[in-house]
């Protein structure tokens, strides 16, 4: 086949929790306040080659709950991680299908392993809201061109 004839291949060859972390720093006495917490969610993602044509992303969701008086209720964190196979396409596409696509595909199962862990914990489950990773490669981007504009 010549190179026009080629046509792009994408798959998931597999899903996995790579890293789970749970703390609980003040159990047992953490379970007898009645405060509602305030909840922090942190996301952080990161793509990059296996090897020739399989790539791995990994999509990392840190939860922290705090009371008011700054004691932490619980610190969740989870890395849910993807390998694909990604060929044929584009040089120009692959950070955007590493940045948006491959997120997409893996937030939901980050997202059921953040809910069960903290109701596994013995708290009320945390749902994670829908994440726009477009929005959030869209920014990421425009935050490399400003520096880049500033560091000339």
């Amino acid at each position: 086949m010549s190179e026009e004839q080629k046509q792009p291949v994408f798959s998931i060859e597999k899903i996995y929790v790579k890293d789970l972390s749970l703390e609980i720093p003040h159990a047992p006495q953490i379970f007898m306040q009645r405060e509602t917490p305030k909840v922090d969610v942190q996301l952080h993602n990161k793509g990059e080659m296996v090897e020739e044509g399989i790539y791995e992303t990994v999509l990392t969701v840190t939860v922290t709950a705090k009371l008011s008086d700054d004691r932490t209720l619980f610190l969740v964190e989870a890395a849910q991680a993807g390998i694909f196979q990604i060929r044929d396409v584009p040089a120009e596409d692959m950070e955007p299908i590493l940045g948006i696509t491959c997120p997409n595909i893996l937030f939901p199962y980050v997202r059921e392993v953040i809910s069960d862990l903290v109701s596994r914990a013995g708290f009320p489950p945390v749902l994670l809201n829908p994440v726009n990773f477009d929005l959030m490669y869209q920014q990421r981007l425009a935050e490399q061109e400003a520096a880049a504009a500033t560091a000339h």
